[in-house]
């Protein structure tokens, strides 16, 4: 079975020809330790000639079923025929010129895609970055800009970014935020519904969390001088956490009744992967604002913030921008993988991954009582590690369970406040063998461990 999309010479099989890493890795991992700064982590230090469809192939020719999709950036595959197609053109065209100097029509069109595709028949406007953070960050901007207030409420376990500003946005102390201080001020943090570890059960998590944030963003910061409340709908960074129903509307609803921006942060979570073009579908919930990046490019770096018109309009001319934001090359791959995920119907490929993902780990959790938890949806699946008989975070198994997989050839990935969520994100476009081979390794891990 070849590539669904992209790289048909790319035989779509897990193949392992030596230990992982091998030899040439090795010497490619000594030669980047010479030289790549040490803050630069890699979670699998093989070093990648080819990828597409479900599978990565590295430089000692062994092939990897890939269950991270570079972090929920290659939905479509890591090289989508229309991706490389179109991106290919415009590149023998012109690869930059500054949208801010001179624009073209790419931008425009991912724009309208967007304002197409995001939740809400409103009248909507967009502007294009390099990446989620960068998008993030302006959405604060413009919230700012439009409200005229200053303080900024995120969540328990959100993640949102890396500089300055989404550091503080961004709740894990270790490694995003350890030793970077000191942040930016007025960012406020409230609960989230984390239906497995709240205190009343997953039952009452809705509703009791809800009240309790909206009862904290009240007394602690007054609703009047709150600019924007930014969340993530399906919590990515913090262990693909799905707040309990009735949580994200009451939180929405609360916005609109105080004059407050409603960002949906769906970086990690948008463009088909949770099923819907954005997880904050799943609820009816429309945001203000939504900011994405990730999926959004089939893995050339574009960001955008999307939201009402009277809202994106509240930045002075000349507010927001950045010399590569909405970079020509970088359009023309969104508008491939926009395509691409239409023609495959990827919303429809996501909620079949979750079906098949959902039962294979439903099965192994009556088997093994470390696995506490299954969640997410589409094809961003979680399982939180506990000790068994308890709900404490067992992040050792986590690391040695991922561990275990990348020795068979699986990449997988692990995050979670706790460090104890084995995740996985596997490309829509993936085989349903090569899914099923993947969860087959897993089983195997967990009955070693």
């Amino acid at each position: 079975m070849t590539a669904p999309t992209g790289g048909p010479s790319l035989p779509q099989e897990r193949r392992i020809v030596t230990a992982i890493p091998g030899p040439k890795s090795l010497e490619l991992q000594a030669r980047r330790t010479a030289t790549v700064a040490a803050g630069v982590g890699s979670t699998l230090p093989v070093f990648t000639v080819r990828a597409g469809g479900g599978v990565i192939e590295d430089v000692d020719g062994n092939s990897l079923i890939d269950f991270g999709s570079g972090i929920a950036v290659t939905s479509v595959g890591s090289s989508a025929e229309a991706v490389v197609r179109r991106a290919s053109a415009q590149l023998a065209d012109f690869t930059h010129t500054c949208f801010m100097v001179t624009p073209y029509e790419g931008y425009v069109e991912v724009c309208e895609q967007l304002a197409e595709l995001t939740p809400g028949d409103h009248a909507k406007k967009s502007a294009l970055f390099n990446s989620g953070a960068e998008a993030v960050e302006n959405a604060v901007k413009i919230a700012r800009a439009y409200t005229k207030r200053q303080a900024v409420v995120v969540f328990d376990h959100g993640y949102h970014g890396r500089t300055n500003l989404t550091m503080a946005l961004t709740a894990k102390n270790m490694p995003y935020k350890q030793g970077f201080g000191p942040f930016a001020p007025e960012v406020y943090r409230v609960p989230v519904a984390y239906g497995y570890r709240w205190p009343t059960g997953p039952e009452n998590c809705g509703a009791e969390a809800s009240a309790q944030a909206i009862d904290q963003i009240t007394k602690q910061i007054g609703a009047e001088n709150v600019a924007a409340i930014i969340i993530e709908p399906v919590l990515g960074e913090g262990g693909f956490i799905e707040p309990a129903k009735g949580f994200l509307p009451r939180i929405a609803q609360f916005a609109k009744d105080n004059g407050i921006v409603f960002v949906a942060d769906e970086i990690q979570s948008g463009f088909c992967r949770t099923g819907q073009w954005f997880a904050c579908e799943d609820e009816g919930v429309v945001p203000d604002l939504i900011t994405t990046a990730k999926g959004i490019a089939g893995g050339l770096p574009l960001a955008a913030v999307t939201g009402r018109a009277e809202i994106m309009d509240a930045a002075h001319p000349g507010g927001l921008g950045g010399t590569y934001g909405g970079n020509p090359v970088a359009c023309a791959a969104a508008l491939g993988s926009i395509e691409t995920m239409r023609e495959l119907d990827l919303n429809a490929k996501a909620k079949r991954i979750e079906e098949v993902m959902k039962g294979r780990l439903s099965a192994m959790q009556e088997k093994h009582e470390i696995i506490g938890d299954i969640r997410g949806r589409g094809a961003m699946i979680a399982i939180e590690l506990v000790e068994p008989g308890t709900k404490n975070p067992d992040a050792a198994a986590a690391g040695a369970l991922a561990k275990a997989c990348h020795a068979e050839g699986l990449l997988v990935l692990t995050c979670g406040t706790y460090g104890n969520v084995l995740r996985f994100l596997p490309p829509l476009v993936i085989g349903e063998d090569l899914l099923n081979e993947g969860l087959d390794i897993i089983e195997a891990a967990f009955t070693r461990l």
